[in-house]
């Protein structure tokens, strides 16, 4: 008998091809767990960020209230700052310092009208009279000398009373001091005059060698020039109005030689 050939191996049959069905966007499903990872790391992450957060303002501020720190998370409240009450002592000084300065506003305006129409005026100093009764040198530059005048102190003002507190009258030759005199203080009504007679001595006074010459010759030449300066401290009263102020003034003297030397010719200013 003849062998039979094997019979031909039979290969498996190919898997079914599963059928593509077309499916549109809105039909696909996410599984639930796949949907739920991505939030819980978010939810993780915001739970990490906000226990740091809570970590720093404890350790800046450890002494907050925990309704404090819970206010300052939220963004949306914000605080707003109180109105500051002005204290009341602020409000005194303040009001006091208007009132003094509404016064002396008052008081300067009132004085300077009062001025401008009553026009006040200085007092007046002059020499109506003067003797020279003597000079000599007992060395040639110690000078001794016995002089005189009759001083007048007029008051101009018709509305205001002055009163001289301080009055110092000074003796120059030649811009030398060679004696000095002191007059009490007095007070002058509105439009008075008063003569006071001043008397200088000079004793043994130090004279420059030009000086001591320059004196000799006016001496021998019968014309010797003085200066007479005087200094005041006057107060004008006008009503409650009160003004101090000084004065000064300045006379320039000729006189004829001692010991009858009289008055020949004089130059009287007073000055402020």
């Amino acid at each position: 008998m003849l062998a039979l050939p094997p019979p031909p191996a039979t290969l498996p049959p190919p898997p079914p091809q599963k059928q593509t069905i077309p499916v549109s966007l809105d039909q696909i499903v996410i599984s639930k767990q796949n949907e739920n990872q991505p939030n819980q790391s978010k939810q993780a992450e915001n739970k990490q960020i906000q226990s740091k957060q809570a970590e720093y303002q404890q350790n800046r501020a450890p002494n907050t209230p925990k309704s404090v720190i819970r206010k300052s998370r939220n963004p949306s409240t914000l605080l707003k700052p109180r109105p500051r009450q002005t204290n009341p002592i602020i409000w005194c000084s303040a009001i006091l310092c208007l009132i003094f300065c509404l016064i002396l506003i008052f008081f300067g305006v009132a004085t300077l009208i009062t001025f401008l129409v009553i026009k006040p005026r200085y007092p007046l100093f002059d020499i109506p009279n003067a003797n020279l009764n003597a000079i000599y040198f007992d060395s040639p530059e110690y000078f001794n000398g016995d002089f005189t005048f009759l001083a007048n102190f007029s008051n101009p003002n018709r509305k205001i009373d002055v009163r001289f507190e301080y009055l110092d009258v000074e003796l120059f030759f030649s811009d030398r001091l060679i004696a000095t005199q002191a007059i009490e203080p007095f007070t002058q009504r509105r439009g008075e005059k008063r003569l006071e007679a001043v008397h200088f001595i000079s004793s043994l006074v130090f004279l420059p060698q030009n000086l001591a010459v320059e004196l000799q010759k006016q001496v021998q030449s019968n014309k010797i020039s003085y200066n007479v300066r005087g200094t005041y401290k006057v107060k004008a009263t006008l009503g409650l109005i009160r003004i101090s102020y000084w004065l000064h003034s300045r006379c320039q003297l000729q006189m004829t030689g001692p010991p009858t030397g009289v008055l020949v010719a004089r130059s009287c200013r007073t000055t402020r």
